[in-house]
């Protein structure tokens, strides 16, 4: 029992390091927190860095995701701690203890844990974010349909109640997060990517 919360609270910590914030430090960058649309996320880094900025936070954001599960499995820990770490992990990005719990969005790193849970459905999902990004060049859009998918495609592909319940729970806190998205979406004034 001691042994699995303490892989939960170490999915938190790892969670907890903002990739935006430090890649901004080592390459020069404001804050993203303070710039552009304050989000501390790959496409902001993106916008306000450029593409090597957002690629490195893209890919630290995932990392971290996927290193929290794979920790967890490392350790022997049953697939519900595995399901709660993925969720710690997740949060932690949500809500920085390094950082005044003011973090992202989560897209990146529910992809990296969904990718450590189970790669098949991670895959699918990183390709339906990528035809939905290429087909409307709407980087929120694509995050939205991709996490709406994700527990259907783990359902279909490894129906583990413990893993669709994480990433169904993580699915419903990304629609929370990108809540102005989506009003901008309706409205039609959402920010497209490369402008």
């Amino acid at each position: 029992m001691i042994t699995d919360l303490a892989i939960i609270l170490a999915g938190y910590l790892i969670g907890s390091v903002s990739t935006a914030v430090i890649i901004g430090r080592l390459m020069g960058i404001a804050d993203p927190r303070s710039q552009g649309s304050g989000n501390p996320g790959a496409t902001n880094m993106l916008r306000i860095g450029g593409k090597t900025a957002g690629a490195l936070t893209l890919a630290g954001d995932m990392l971290k995701g996927v290193i929290a599960v794979l920790l967890a499995r490392y350790f022997g820990a049953s697939v519900t701690v595995q399901a709660a770490t993925a969720l710690a992990a997740f949060l932690g990005h949500l809500y920085p203890l390094y950082f005044g719990f003011k973090g992202g969005k989560g897209v990146a790193t529910a992809l990296g844990v969904l990718l450590g849970l189970y790669w098949p459905a991670g895959l699918a999902t990183i390709a339906t974010w990528l035809v939905v990004a290429v087909i409307f060049r709407i980087s929120s859009l694509a995050a939205l349909v991709a996490a709406a998918l994700a527990p259907v495609y783990l359902w279909w592909l490894q129906p583990e109640p413990a893993l669709i319940a994480a990433m169904t729970i993580m699915a419903v806190m990304l629609y929370w997060r990108h809540h102005e998205n989506i009003r901008d979406l309706i409205a039609g004034t959402e920010g497209k990517i490369g402008r």
